[in-house]
């Protein structure tokens, strides 16, 4: 009896730990995690290997001291993941802002023994990517593109066919939209919160924000203007108004080729547009003024409409006095809805890499890039934005759709090497020189040269 007794004991000793030994090999378990295995049942070892994330502006994540519940959770995470799985990953500025395209050539074109996710600057990617220095990622399992935490509008333009080149796990940035001044607003009897509620209805157009112009446009006793509407620095006013019809100077065929799409009737459209509304309500700068007293004129209070990148908000108009709003830029005729072109970093793995070493870095980056479990809040990102707006709409409904899918387009013009919008079209159009069709006809031999050349370095 007392041999069975001790059994009994034994036994129920280890039902109790068992639970145990599972909970402190997987305290992620609870969030449905699951150590994962090879094709033999074995838990995955890396067998110590280090990955390099090489972004230009980078510190090591390691060093970093949490300040939150959140970063706390996240960088314990991020260790149990590189214990289990027996990796280590360094978060690193391997290379500058400006040599990061050579950096990445040489190391893609050369026996460079670190194992690199390098991240390249969206304008940088086509010339390498056309080149063949770029892993096809496609073609690695541990890869699973069809999660929501890839930014689609990176996956889009980065792939060929059934061949995926580049990456980015985080949802694209906030870009061009319409800044306007509440108090100059509300004295020109225009509800601030109206241009909220018409892009959230849907009714945000091109006819809706003449409208609000010419509410503000105040003229004095002689009839002469005295209060401009707007002023915004030329290249970020006319590219969202010729993306907001639906057009493009660039597009593609079938094939993944560049097409010029600059002079189609929704391009002319909305050329054509939007400098009617510069002639008509586009403050001038004043006689000796800096190029760039179009923000200066916005900050004071002299006009009260600016459109121009979400950053903005947290540099430029931090100090501005009177409270401001930002609302997408209005839709056109020719348009389904909102967009914005996104211009995100792009997060590649050289070619030159062998399919076992090109597979093992993707694992581990995939699980560095995998939320932290328990706090993988969708809305998360946020968090950052509201600080520096001056109304929550501005973030929960404007940012929100910019940070949708469904309101990006393709930022192609970045993509083809030698086109310049500000020198190509932009500066001439926008000063008079050159009315859209000029311009078009004027530059379309350059433009199909770009995209020839481009072209021809496609494989």
């Amino acid at each position: 009896m007392k041999k069975l007794v001790a059994l009994l004991l034994a036994a129920i000793l280890v039902m109790c730990w068992l639970p145990t030994l599972a909970e402190d090999e997987n305290p992620y378990a609870e969030y449905g995690v699951e150590i994962l295995t090879d094709a033999d049942g074995n838990k995955i070892d890396l067998g110590g290997m280090e990955i390099i994330i090489c972004e230009h502006w980078a510190h090591d994540w390691h060093d970093d001291e949490p300040e939150t519940a959140s970063a706390e959770a996240t960088y314990e995470w991020r260790e149990w993941l590189e214990e289990t799985y027996n990796f280590k990953i360094i978060t690193r500025a391997d290379t500058s802002w400006s040599a990061c395209p050579d950096d990445f050539n040489n190391i893609a074109t050369t026996d460079d023994p670190h194992n690199y996710v390098w991240a390249m600057r969206f304008e940088t990617i086509t010339a390498p990517m056309n080149s063949g220095l770029f892993y096809d990622l496609a073609t690695l399992d541990c890869l699973d593109f069809t999660d929501s935490k890839w930014n689609p509008a990176i996956l889009g333009m980065t792939t060929k066919g059934d061949h995926i080149y580049g990456m980015r796990a985080a949802t694209a940035e906030p870009r061009g939209g319409v800044y306007f001044n509440k108090r100059l607003l509300t004295e020109a009897g225009v509800d601030p919160e109206s241009l909220y509620d018409m892009q959230k209805d849907g009714t945000w157009t091109w006819e809706a924000f003449e409208e609000v112009l010419k509410k503000l446009m105040h003229k004095d006793e002689n009839g002469n203007v005295d209060k401009w509407p707007m002023m915004s620095f030329s290249p970020r006013l006319l590219l969202p108004a010729i993306y907001s019809n639906g057009a493009n100077f660039f597009g593609k065929d079938e094939n993944g080729n560049f097409i010029v799409t600059a002079g189609d009737e929704k391009f002319m459209e909305a050329a054509n547009w939007i400098m009617d509304m510069v002639s008509k309500y586009e403050m001038k700068a004043p006689e000796g003024a800096n190029w760039d007293y179009f923000d200066a004129a916005f900050m004071n209070g002299e006009t009260a409409i600016k459109v121009a990148e979400e950053y903005e908000a947290g540099q430029g108009l931090a100090s501005m006095v009177d409270d401001f709003g930002f609302v997408m830029f209005p839709k056109g005729p020719q348009a389904e809805t909102y967009v914005h072109a996104p211009t995100d970093n792009v997060y590649v793995i050289p070619a030159n890499y062998d399919a076992e070493r090109a597979w093992k870095v993707a694992f581990a980056y995939n699980l560095f890039t995998t939320p932290t479990p328990g706090y993988d809040d969708p809305d998360a990102w946020k968090t950052a934005y509201y600080p520096v707006f001056r109304d929550e709409r501005a973030v929960d409904e404007t940012l929100a759709m910019m940070a949708d899918p469904a309101h990006q387009v393709e930022a192609l013009v970045s993509l083809v090497p030698g086109f310049d919008s500000g020198n190509q079209f932009c500066w001439d159009v926008y000063g008079f020189a050159k009315t859209p069709a000029e311009k078009v006809e004027e530059m379309m031999p350059t433009w199909q040269g770009l995209v020839d050349e481009l072209n021809a370095t496609n494989k």
